[in-house]
């Protein structure tokens, strides 16, 4: 909703509330009256064009330049009526105009409108008629004009204020979208195309011959993507290593609802890992479980590429009372310090987007503890309250 749509609102019932006031006014003070009727049929005109245009009063959209104009001559032409329905005397000892605080929602409407500049001038436009009304500069006169100067002009700063600062936001929250898909996007190029690439130029370059050409223009294409996909920084030639296993998918039956993380993480045991669950049933949605799964082969990837064939693996899922956790530790040769930093900078973006991106998505996290010579350890945390949004199935990617 605009944030000048409340503002609309409550001009409409203003208008409506100090119509009815001044009409109560006017009644009150019709035996006063020089000409009285002249008094009653002021308030009948002003209340058929206050029913006429409330519409107007609505949104910015229905308030036009040419309603303003005719509510505010509205609001002029009944203060300057005043000098002829009113007595001189009443006028000068104070006595209310016939639009009283009627004119304050023309004045309003000027600045809710078009800024503190159309109030300024709405105001401005009011204020000459109350002075020629009172035919002097009386003091409360002037405290009345001023006021309703300050005050439309400081509403207008405002409106002026909160449009900007809704359409920073607008631009923010688009800007946040795209960012958002990119990664999105990034992540699956990463989780697909990069891999193959380089797996390409890894066989292409052992076969040797026509293949090894094949392997390089691979290789070419793979760092041109990847640069393209972190936003035009130009990364180094990537080492060798194994191409990673296709991730489990998360099973149709469950792809809607909830799915146990344990069937999905099972597949990852083998000779090289070893995998300790509860006994009892670890639910997450279905999505959520499949990116969790996906994240988890993502940090056994990078275990295979960087602590060698030879090391070894454990993972660990516990389910904790507000969400699921999975520690996956190995006994490798660890993570020297800004490593990751350095990997993000270079362009390698599978801790990045394969772990902790997939987990912020979920609006959890991935956090890493290494100690050179002693291995790596990875907490990723899932909220059970995870949404389940998104795409199926898990994809992962290696540093």
């Amino acid at each position: 909703m605009s944030v000048e749509l409340p503002l609309w609102r409550a001009l409409t019932g203003y208008r409506v509330l100090t119509l009815i006031y001044t009409c109560c006014l006017v009644a009150s003070q019709y035996e006063k009256y020089v000409h009285p009727l002249g008094a009653v049929g002021y308030m009948a005109a002003l209340a058929v064009w206050t029913a006429l245009t409330w519409r107007h009063t609505t949104s910015a959209e229905r308030c036009t330049r040419r309603f303003l104009v005719g509510d505010l001559s509205f609001a002029v032409g009944g203060i300057l009526l005043t000098m002829v329905v009113e007595s001189h005397e009443r006028i000068m000892g104070g006595a209310a105009t016939l639009p009283s605080i009627c004119t304050a929602g023309s004045v309003l409407a000027f600045a809710i409108k078009g800024g503190w500049r159309w109030a300024m001038l709405g105001s401005s436009t009011v204020a000459v008629a109350n002075l020629v009304e009172r035919e002097a500069l009386a003091g409360n006169t002037i405290h009345n004009v001023v006021l309703v100067w300050v005050a439309s002009v400081a509403i207008g700063y405002v409106v002026e204020v909160a449009r900007d600062s809704e359409r920073t936001l607008a631009r923010a929250l688009q800007i946040e979208a795209a960012t958002r898909e990119r990664e999105r996007l990034a992540r699956d190029i990463h989780d697909s195309v990069l891999q193959v690439l380089a797996m390409v130029q890894r066989r292409g370059a052992a076969i040797g011959g026509e293949a090894a050409e094949l392997g390089r223009m691979a290789g070419e294409q793979e760092v041109a993507l990847r640069t393209l996909v972190a936003g035009g920084l130009v990364p180094p030639p990537r080492a060798g290593g194994p191409a990673p296993a296709a991730a489990p998918p998360v099973p149709d039956d469950v792809a809607g609802g909830r799915c146990d993380v344990r069937a999905l993480l099972a597949p990852y045991a083998g000779s090289g890992v070893t995998f300790s669950e509860p006994g009892a049933a670890v639910e997450l949605p279905a999505h959520a479980a499949g990116e969790l799964a996906a994240a988890v082969g993502a940090a056994l990837d990078n275990v295979r590429v960087h602590a060698g064939e030879d090391a070894r693996a454990w993972v660990l899922l516990e389910d904790e009372p507000e969400a699921v956790v999975v520690t996956v530790r190995d006994d490798g040769p660890g993570i020297p310090e800004g490593r990751l930093d350095d990997a993000e900078r270079e362009g390698r973006l599978g801790v990045v987007l394969s772990i902790r991106g997939r987990l912020r998505d979920l609006g959890g996290s991935a956090e890493w503890l290494s100690v050179p010579g002693q291995g790596t350890e990875v907490e990723l945390t899932v909220p059970k309250g995870a949404p389940p949004e998104g795409r199926r199935g898990g994809r992962r990617a290696h540093e």
